[in-house]
């Protein structure tokens, strides 16, 4: 594509077409080796004899390659991806900050890098000291009394938290049956909440995108378990009567969970359990700044207040009279484990090297940027495009496509037309409270330059949406993969290398550009 087609690009496109270059994923040429095995000089074996007939000797169509194809291959579809080491990740609700590189230095280091979850505690001291600061130092961050880092994700954290909020019940005698969610809360809320067995009550938001207090206090009775709340909300707005909401709750006997993934937003400035809130996960991949994505590895430590600390999952890390530390499986009303081990280990390194490193200050001061570069897109977007909230915003905000859907123009398509800009696309069409929702994180780790840069990228696409609508529609241009067909992209993915007996073709998804 002619570069002149993108005048008053605010950049240089990032991802550049070589249009020399086909859309060819599947090779394999018939003959071709990456290896050579010297000949067997040992007798053969049936291995169908020795292991059973389950053993599969035909291994079936395999692609076959050269060892540099196959390294032109991959190092090749990896320039195609984009990184946090090329730009930001204006994703909300997924605080998608720079992972620091000195915390990927310590985790490689040799004693902690090659332990081994089944080697004894008097060898594992270094670690356990690791996991025990950690904790430690998360429970001052968040205010509370005991904390697990068992659970690998922040969805696990829930349903740990709310397995924890069960038994609590349970030993008073009645589990209770429902739990409160606003339509305001992250998504996996109302799903926990029915893996662990309870009945959802959905909660709408009032004006400000807030918790309407006369309706909380309405639903909540003798069986109501908790109230699983985001604080702050998806749409970036804290909670501004959350002792209220707390108070409420406790009058029937009900608990309040607070989901923690927007922790980017309090750090250092407030803690949960200074405003009634009895347990909540963290996310260390999101907040404390390990990798995120790809799968994990994840971690999603629950803290809580000390009337929920006997049903934490076991072992917890103890110190022994001699002072040495260990682990404790003496816990009867535990609900028992929720993960192999005792957590992803290494991102317990990682999240505690970021803590160490930035201090009460520095993890203050990350928390003032993430909320002023929020604020920032804020102010300098506000008449670009709607605001359906006018609530102060802290880490993200949250706008949305009413004033480009008058020409056709969706959040999604101004989306994809961000890739053409050099960025990843900000997170489209959440949350559910905000029609055409426009939703963008920028976290404490970008510099002014690199909004402003952001920010005249998304003034120019709404000028197009304006003034050329279908250059935004049919977006993005400059991919090696075009506009996908996203309902045959979900309903008939391809996920496996197919061979030439399959007859392969491009999969009808993939347009060629």
């Amino acid at each position: 594509m002619a570069e002149e087609k993108f005048v008053g690009t605010p950049r240089k496109v990032r991802t550049h077409v070589n249009q020399n270059e086909g859309l060819v994923f599947e090779k394999s040429s018939p003959g071709k080796k990456a290896y050579r095995m010297a000949e067997l000089d040992v007798p053969a074996v049936d291995a169908k004899k020795l292991l059973g007939p389950s053993v599969r000797t035909d291994l079936g169509v395999m692609p076959e390659l050269s060892e540099i194809e196959i390294i032109r291959h991959f190092t090749r579809l990896s320039t195609w991806n984009y990184a946090i080491d090329l730009g930001m990740y204006p994703l909300g609700s997924c605080t998608m900050k720079y992972n620091g590189r000195v915390n990927e230095a310590v985790a490689r280091l040799e004693g902690i890098a090659e332990a081994h979850p089944y080697q004894p505690t008097s060898l594992s001291q270094g670690c356990l000291q690791i996991m025990k600061t950690l904790e430690e130092s998360l429970i001052e961050i968040c205010g509370m009394d005991a904390i697990t880092l068992q659970p690998a994700a922040g969805a696990h954290g829930e349903f740990t938290g709310i397995l924890m909020v069960r038994a609590y019940h349970e030993s008073k005698g009645n589990a209770r049956k429902k739990i409160i969610v606003p339509d305001s809360a992250h998504g996996t809320n109302p799903a926990t909440a029915a893996v662990v067995g309870y009945q959802v009550a959905n909660l709408k938001s009032n004006a400000l995108g807030m918790v309407d207090l006369e309706e909380l206090e309405r639903m909540v009775d003798e069986d109501t378990a908790a109230l699983m709340l985001t604080n702050p909300s998806t749409i970036g707005v804290f909670e501004s009567d959350i002792h209220k909401i707390a108070d409420i709750l406790h009058a029937k006997g009900a608990l309040l969970y607070m989901d923690g993934a927007n922790m980017n937003a309090l750090v250092g400035k407030t803690r949960p359990g200074d405003f009634g809130v009895d347990v909540m996960h963290l996310n260390l991949h999101k907040t404390f700044s390990t990798p995120h994505g790809g799968g994990g590895p994840g971690s999603g430590p629950v803290a809580c207040k000390k009337i929920l600390e006997p049903f934490l999952p076991k072992p917890v890390v103890v110190t022994n009279t001699d002072g040495s530390l260990g682990l404790s499986f003496d816990r009867p009303q535990s609900v028992g484990r929720v993960r192999m081990f005792y957590g992803n280990f290494g991102m317990f390194v990682r999240a505690l090297a970021y803590i160490m490193a930035n201090g009460p200050d520095g993890l203050r001061q990350t928390t003032e940027d993430a909320v002023l570069n929020a604020n920032y897109i804020r102010a300098k977007l506000s008449d670009t495009f709607e605001l359906p909230f006018k609530s102060p915003s802290l880490h993200e905000v949250v706008f949305s496509d009413k004033l480009q859907a008058k020409n056709g123009v969706k959040t999604g398509d101004m989306g994809k037309r961000l890739i053409d800009y050099g960025f990843h696309a900000y997170t489209v069409s959440f949350p559910m409270v905000v029609s055409g929702a426009m939703m963008i994180e920028p976290t404490e780790s970008e510099s002014r330059e690199e909004l402003d840069l952001l920010i005249d990228a998304l003034k120019q696409i709404a000028r197009e949406a304006a003034e050329n609508p279908e250059v935004v529609k049919t977006a993005p241009h400059t991919t090696r993969v075009g506009r996908m067909d996203e309902t045959a992209a979900a309903r008939k993915p391809v996920l496996r290398w197919k061979g030439p007996a399959e007859d392969v073709v491009l999969d009808s998804a993939a347009k060629e550009w």
